[in-house]
């Protein structure tokens, strides 16, 4: 929103230091207002996040970023061409290069606890959304551990806890920027501070012009696979349903991805364009790779000879 435009706008504030103001802002705060018919929701940021990290922090994340997701492509291109499975020592390393793997979870936890601080050269308040769903798909697409029951669950439930903190994390970048963003287009300026602005509406924690949010379905369907898979793996009674439940709950889960990309493509701040098409892009592409590979796969199985009953 252009602050010039609007007639209590005070042309000593500077643009840049509003905007950011607006989008970093923590605690919104309202007061009594005296116009009531035509202000009658009066508003002002109380506390803001503390200034961006230098832009070498951010180049860090975005190299750190790529090499995950260019891991991850290159590993479900292995696996699509590969006509056997990988060997198992194959398999266990594949793990530590994942987004989702013991290795390179916690980092990316890291980076979005710190998200609101990563907001210059490569902002996590416009990418942050797609670096959960590269999780999300790395998580779901390998389904691999160690040979060991027990093993093999504590390495599903680590990941399982990391996406439900990445999804928390995610939440306290987002959310500010949402209500800040809701804030700058949805009110006019009072002009008695440069964060004091009028409403006719409440201003509601992420705003309503984007619903998108970290904690959310898509969340519970992808960590309620994982939990299957641990069930699945850990007890024998009942594998062919819990099989069955796992392939829908996974469909299910790929579906509400495709969904939030979609949506998050079309209905985001419209900031760091070219960055957001890039990020969500290469998000469709392993998207694309996924049910490719899954195709090929029912293909194989249908090309297969039964063995005829005696």
């Amino acid at each position: 929103m252009d602050g010039r435009k609007n007639p209590a706008f005070v042309p000593e504030w500077n643009l840049e230091d509003v905007r950011t103001t607006f989008l970093k802002c923590v605690g919104w705060q309202t007061e009594e207002t005296l116009d009531p018919i035509n202000c009658p929701y009066h508003y002002y940021c109380d506390s803001t996040y503390p200034g961006n990290y230098p832009p070498a922090v951010d180049v860090l994340v975005l190299v750190y970023t790529a090499v995950s997701y260019l891991a991850t492509l290159l590993l479900m291109v292995v696996d699509m061409v590969s006509s056997r499975g990988p060997a198992s020592s194959f398999s266990q390393s594949k793990r530590f290069l994942l987004p989702s793997g013991p290795f390179s979870l916690p980092i990316i936890l890291l980076m979005l606890a710190k998200g609101h601080r990563i907001n210059s050269v490569f902002p996590l308040s416009c990418v942050g959304p797609a670096i959960l769903q590269l999780v999300y798909i790395s998580a779901l697409t390998f389904d691999f551990g160690a040979n060991e029951n027990i093993k093999y669950a504590f390495f599903e439930a680590s990941t399982v806890s990391g996406i439900l903190h990445a999804s928390l994390y995610l939440d306290s970048v987002i959310l500010p920027y949402y209500t800040g963003f809701d804030a700058l287009l949805s009110s006019s300026f009072s002009g008695e501070c440069v964060s004091c602005v009028c409403r006719k509406e409440v201003l509601v924690v992420g705003g309503k012009l984007v619903t998108y949010r970290g904690w959310s379905v898509t969340t519970s369907l992808v960590v309620g696979t994982l939990c299957l898979r641990i069930v699945r793996r850990l007890y024998e009674a009942n594998k062919a349903k819990i099989t069955a439940i796992i392939s829908l709950s996974e469909s299910l889960s790929f579906i509400f991805i495709i969904k939030d990309s979609l949506y998050l493509a079309t209905n985001s701040p419209p900031e760091q364009y070219l960055l957001r098409a890039a990020a969500f892009g290469g998000v469709f592409v392993l998207i694309c790779l996924h049910l490719l590979k899954k195709a090929c796969n029912k293909v194989a199985q249908w090309s297969c000879p039964r063995p005829r009953e005696k």
